[in-house]
């Protein structure tokens, strides 16, 4: 087999065939150093790591130890990208880790502009406050508007895309955008079952523990915590991901890596790959 060969995938996807430029993938993930700078947001202290020191051992060859063995204390939800599921809301404890993955999902990468709340009639619980800035359903229908019925996920890149969003103190002002209560219906009324963002959260960080976007996305009604009210399973949240300028929006084949981490939440690697019709 050719090299050329061996870095394409054939895959059949809703009775059509893609190939997939396997060697062309291109990584979404922010990549977190714990020794350097870091986005963060909600309070939560940057992740850190340090040399393990057990009895006489210290795990850093610099301090004389026979090999390195750091300790990492890190906030998934917080300190870089990371795929979460309904356990991010539900009382009972559902763990991402037990999300079934599709190695591969079609994907469409759009492009959005955050909208003014005061200009917009779309809501969110509590209501948009001044100054707010909202990823609208009518921002992202113009958007996905070339798109085919057959996208399994979608990913959003706001606007203006400064380079920043990689180490970025989101707490400082002005608070980010999020998506709105009709945005979110729009993506779940499309069948779209994994939600890429570059901003720390779907809903707006000072938002009174509503959570509100979250549940749309999961099938949740408004307030519940019961896993038993959760209606889409095997929905995914990922946030904090930075999409390099250089990649156009269109359609993509999305590798979801998701670290095998028990908990509502784990670091991820979402990737990218050209995906074109066979």
């Amino acid at each position: 087999m050719s090299h050329a060969a061996a870095t394409r995938v054939w895959i059949e996807h809703a009775g059509r065939k893609f190939v997939v430029h396997a060697a062309r993938g291109v990584s979404l993930a922010i990549p977190l150093d714990p020794y350097g700078e870091q986005p963060v947001h909600f309070g939560a202290p940057a992740a850190r790591s340090a040399p393990l020191a057990a009895g006489g051992f210290v795990g850093d060859t610099r301090a004389g130890g026979s090999c390195n063995c750091e300790a990492v204390t890190v906030v998934p939800h917080c300190n870089g990208t990371h795929t979460e599921g309904p356990g991010h809301v539900t009382r009972d404890r559902l763990s991402i880790h037990d999300r079934a993955l599709q190695p591969l999902y079609v994907a469409a990468l759009v492009s959005v502009t955050p909208e003014d709340a005061k200009d917009s009639d779309e809501t969110s619980m509590p209501a948009p406050q001044a100054g707010d800035r909202l990823i609208t359903a009518r921002a992202l229908h113009a958007a996905l508007a070339d798109s085919p019925g057959d996208i399994e996920a979608v990913v959003v890149r706001t606007l203006p895309n400064d380079a920043d969003k990689r180490t970025r103190d989101w707490m400082a002002p002005p608070l980010p955008p999020y998506f709105s209560r009709e945005a979110m219906a729009l993506l779940t009324g499309g069948g779209v079952r994994h939600l890429l963002t570059d901003l720390p959260s779907v809903d707006r960080l000072l938002d009174e523990g509503r959570l509100t976007g979250h549940r749309v996305f999961f099938g949740m009604p408004p307030g519940s915590i019961a896993a038993t009210d959760v209606g889409r399973p095997d929905a995914t949240i990922t946030e904090m991901i930075y999409v390099p300028d250089a990649l156009p929006d269109g359609r993509y084949a999305l590798s979801l890596q998701v670290a095998s981490w028990v908990g509502d939440a784990a670091p991820s690697r979402p990737v990218l790959y050209p995906l074109e019709p066979a």
